[in-house]
C-alpha cells in the first residue's frame, strides 16, 4: 500500500527483470533481497512493485536494535504499520502467528508484500522464523513474499541456509553497489554539474551506493559537498560508520571495527590481521571476517601460483567499500578537529595527503568495476584463468611486489594494471616505474609480463607514443560507457 516517489531510479534491470519473470508465473514466491546498508534494497522491490501493476504493496520495516526493543516491540511496529496501511484504530499482536494471519486476511491475489530488515523483526524472537515459515506454507494464491536485510549473515542463517526455508525461496538477490557509469548518470540526473576529476572525486569517496550519491547537493562544489558531509559537525558521513556498525553488529561492532582499522592501510593475510590485533588463536577471527565480507565491507582475494593457476594457502583481505576506508582513514582521524569546526574555512586542497588518500579510494572503486577494466583490456572473460589484486611476498629468494590489479589469461600472459589518480599529466617516470616494479615479480618461464595503465589526468606525449604500454586507459570512458 506505500508507493516509491523519489524520481530517480537508476540501474538494477537485470533484478527487475528476474522479479518481473518470477512474478508472471502467477504463484506464491519467495524472494531474498540481501546487501549492504543504504544499497536500495526496498526501493528495488518498490520500483518493482510499480512496475509490475501489483495490486497492493504490503511494505513493513523492522525496528533497528536499540535498547528497549523486545520481540512485543517489533510485533507492536508491525501491527501499527498494518494499522496506518488499513487506515483502521491501532491494533496488538501478541504472537507473530495472530500477525500473519491477520494480514492473509487482507491480501488479495497479485500483491507484493516485503518485510524489510527481517532480521531486526525476528531476532528477538526464536518463534518467529518457526511461525513465518509454518504461515507461507500453507500460501496457495499468486502473492509474491519478499525478505530484505542489511544483517546478511542473519538471512544466511535463518533463511538461506536453514532447514526452515529450504527449498522454498525462488529468488535470492545480492545487490551490489551501482556500476561507474550508473553512478554518473545518477550524479547527472539529479543536477551535479563536474568535471571528470571531481566527478571520480565523489564516486572514490562513496562508491555506487544510491543513498549517499543522493546526498550531494547539485548548487554547491565537489569538494563544498565532501566538507559538509565528511568534514562538518554532525555531516551524514562523519555519523555514518557508527550507525552502521550499531544497526549491523548490535553493539558488539568494536572488534569489527579494530579488523577493518587494520585493514585500512592495504590488504593483509589472516595471520597477518590476527597477530595485529592479538586477536586469540581461534576459529571465531576467520568467522568474523566472513562476517564482513557478507555484510559488503571487505572481499577475501585468494592469491594463486600463475604455474598451477591453483590458489596458494594464504588469502588477502581488503576492504571493499570505498566509504569505509575514507571513514577510518580520513574522517576518524579528524574526529576532534571536526568537532571544534576546524575544517570550516580550510579548503580541502590543503589538507596533507588528501590527493594521496583519492589515490587509494579509487584503487577500491575500480576494483568494484573489475568488468569495466576486463573490457578495457579486451580480453573475453572466458580466457581469464585468476584475476584480482595481486601481492608478492618479500622472501630470502624474491623481493615483494604489489600489483594494483592483475590478469592471467590462459595464453599465460599477466596484464599488470597500474591504477592513477592525480590533478597533473602523469610523466614519463612512470615506465621507470612500472619497469622497476614488474621486475620484481617472480613468473615461470614462458610468461610474458604485459603492462597496463589506467589514469584520469591524461599522460605525457613521450609515455603515449613509447610502446612500453599494452594499453593506456583513460578511465574517463568509464563515466559514460554503459
Amino acid at each position: 500500500m506505500s508507493t516509491m516517489s523519489t524520481p530517480i531510479f537508476i540501474g538494477r534491470k537485470p533484478e527487475i527483470e528476474r522479479l518481473k519473470a518470477l512474478y508472471k508465473k502467477k504463484k506464491p514466491s519467495l524472494v531474498v533481497v540481501k546487501g549492504r546498508r543504504r544499497i536500495g534494497k526496498s526501493r528495488l522491490i518498490g520500483e518493482f512493485a510499480n512496475a509490475s501493476s501489483a495490486h497492493t504493496f504490503w511494505s513493513f520495516s523492522g525496528l533497528a536494535p536499540e535498547d528497549g526493543v523486545c520481540a512485543q516491540a517489533q510485533r507492536d511496529n508491525f501491527a501499527r504499520q498494518l494499522a496506518l496501511m488499513l487506515k483502521v484504530p491501532p491494533m496488538t499482536f501478541l504472537d507473530w502467528s495472530d500477525a500473519f494471519e491477520h494480514l492473509i486476511f487482507h491480501i488479495k491475489p497479485g500483491d507484493i508484500i516485503l518485510l524489510d530488515e527481517i532480521s531486526w523483526m525476528g531476532s528477538k524472537d526464536p518463534s518467529f522464523i518457526p511461525k513465518l515459515k509454518a504461515w507461507w506454507d500453507k500460501q496457495t494464491t499468486h502473492i509474491m513474499l519478499v525478505f530484505c536485510g542489511s544483517v546478511s549473515t542473519w538471512i544466511e542463517e535463518n533463511i538461506l541456509k536453514s532447514t526452515a526455508f529450504f527449498g522454498r525461496v525462488n529468488v535470492t538477490i545480492s545487490l551490489e553497489p551501482l556500476s561507474i557509469p550508473e553512478s554518473a548518470e545518477f550524479l547527472r540526473a539529479i543536477g551535479m554539474q563536474l568535471s571528470h576529476y571531481d566527478m571520480y572525486k565523489l564516486l572514490s569517496i562513496v562508491g555506487g551506493v544510491p543513498w549517499y550519491l543522493e546526498q550531494f547537493n547539485p548548487g554547491i562544489t565537489a569538494d563544498d559537498n565532501i566538507k559538509q558531509l565528511a568534514f562538518e559537525k554532525n555531516g551524514l558521513l562523519v555519523t555514518e560508520f557508527d550507525r552502521i556498525f550499531h544497526d549491523l553488529f548490535n553493539g558488539k561492532g568494536a572488534i569489527y571495527k579494530k579488523i577493518l582499522n587494520n585493514l585500512k592501510d592495504g590488504a593483509r593475510t589472516l595471520s597477518e590481521i590476527r597477530q595485529s590485533i592479538e586477536f586469540a588463536q581461534s576459529g571465531t577471527l576467520s568467522q568474523m571476517m566472513d562476517h564482513l565480507i557478507v555484510a559488503g565491507f571487505v572481499i577475501k582475494q585468494s592469491l594463486w601460483s600463475f604455474k598451477t593457476a591453483q590458489p596458494l594457502k594464504q588469502s588477502l583481505y581488503r576492504i571493499s567499500d570505498p566509504y569505509m576506508r575514507f571513514y577510518l582513514k580520513v574522517v576518524e582521524p579528524n574526529l576532534d578537529t571536526i568537532e571544534d569546526g576546524g575544517f570550516d574555512q580550510v579548503p580541502l586542497s590543503t589538507m596533507p595527503g588528501f590527493e594521496t588518500h583519492m589515490g587509494l579510494q579509487l584503487e577500491a572503486l575500480l576494483l568494484q568495476n573489475r568488468h569495466l577494466l576486463v573490457k578495457k583490456l579486451g580480453i573475453s572473460p572466458i580466457d581469464i584463468v585468476r584475476s584480482g589484486p595481486y601481492r608478492q611476498t618479500k622472501t630470502t629468494i624474491q623481493q615483494g611486489c604489489q600489483i594494483d590489479y592483475l590478469v592471467q589469461t590462459k595464453t599465460n600472459s599477466l596484464f599488470i594494471c597500474e591504477f592513477k589518480f592525480k590533478k597533473r599529466e602523469i610523466g614519463s617516470d612512470i615506465i621507470s616505474e612500472m619497469q622497476e616494479k614488474i621486475s620484481r615479480l617472480k613468473v615461470p618461464k614462458g610468461f610474458a609480463k604485459v603492462a597496463v595503465l589506467f589514469h584520469l589526468s591524461g599522460v605525457a606525449s613521450a609515455v603515449d607514443i613509447s610502446s612500453y604500454f599494452y594499453r593506456i586507459v583513460d578511465i574517463v570512458d568509464f563515466l559514460e560507457d554503459n
